[in-house]
């Protein structure tokens, strides 16, 4: 436990070295499984792993959880960074893996968010949070999550009413042949567009490929449209979206999956962009972290 401890201390230190942060709460690290969706179904069934962080100090925290996209390992590197951050900032936050090699229609998709989101069923992922000793989640309930994760993200709230905002990367109405608009779109799910913050890629492949097809999916699902040329549209609270522009990231090439360091989604997922992992500007993790934060109570 020391050992754990001590590993989170200078993992916190080196993050405050590097970017602008108030005081990371020492860590500890957790595991825990839950029944969710198999593959091709919506009957949970089957046992999947969580991976999770939470503050070493005693005391009842919100919670957070994450969710890869398609063919992702549940504890890649864009996971663990996200939980350890919120881990810092005093949640009980973790990662979930589901039956992520493929993706589906609203019914597919909503029936994996229901088998980790649904407060009813104690074998559900949120249930196994949510009864840790140091979780509290009527203080609030965070998400986020990359691609099909950022669907299950703006889902969850259809089937826990705790879940007070999301964080959705690569999220969009249309994947390929996949018409998401009747779940996912402005005005047909529980979320709220003013607690949803999308951020997307100028060059996302499975959103169109371009600023433009970027920019009118993701006016579909927010609901916010600021123009034909608008890279970013926020309201007053910061919800809204964004267009990570090529020139912002390291590799200059903003895809689908922009927060890797090189390669496009073909690259390592083991790797990140220095900038999306370190910096403080509004399309990289840390800011939209703080965003999720302002949801809950400590």
């Amino acid at each position: 436990m020391k050992t754990r401890i001590s590993q989170a201390l200078r993992v916190a230190g080196a993050l405050c070295a590097s970017v602008l942060c108030g005081a990371v709460m020492a860590q500890t690290s957790f595991t825990a499984s839950y029944t969710g969706a198999g593959y091709g179904g919506s009957t949970c069934n089957s046992s999947y792993n969580i991976s999770g962080m939470e503050p070493a100090t005693a005391g009842k925290y919100p919670v957070f959880v994450y969710m890869v996209g398609t063919y992702e390992m549940y504890n890649n590197a864009s996971a663990t960074e996200a939980v350890s951050r919120m881990a810092g900032k005093g949640y009980v936050a973790a990662t979930i893996e589901y039956a992520s090699s493929t993706f589906g229609t609203c019914s597919d998709i909503g029936g994996k968010a229901s088998c980790a989101f649904n407060p009813n069923n104690a074998a559900s992922a949120i249930s196994q949070l949510c009864t840790r000793g140091k979780a509290d989640c009527s203080k609030g309930i965070v998400v986020a999550g990359f691609s099909q994760g950022s669907i299950m993200a703006i889902l969850a709230k259809n089937f826990d009413s705790r879940v007070q905002a999301a964080y959705a990367i690569g999220a969009g109405v249309q994947y390929t042949s996949y018409d998401l608009r009747a779940c996912v779109a402005n005005g047909n799910r529980s979320l709220p567009s003013d607690r949803l913050l999308a951020v997307n890629g100028e060059k996302d492949n499975f959103n169109g490929g371009t600023a433009a097809a970027a920019r009118s999916q993701l006016q579909e699902v927010t609901g916010m449209n600021c123009g034909s040329t608008a890279y970013g549209c926020q309201a007053a609270n910061n919800s809204g979206w964004l267009i990570v522009k090529n020139s912002q990231v390291s590799d200059l090439s903003a895809d689908h999956c922009y927060m890797r360091l090189s390669g496009d989604c073909y690259g390592s997922a083991l790797s990140l962009d220095a900038g999306w992992k370190s910096g403080t500007q509004n399309w990289q993790l840390e800011s939209n972290l703080n965003w999720l934060t302002g949801f809950t109570t400590k």
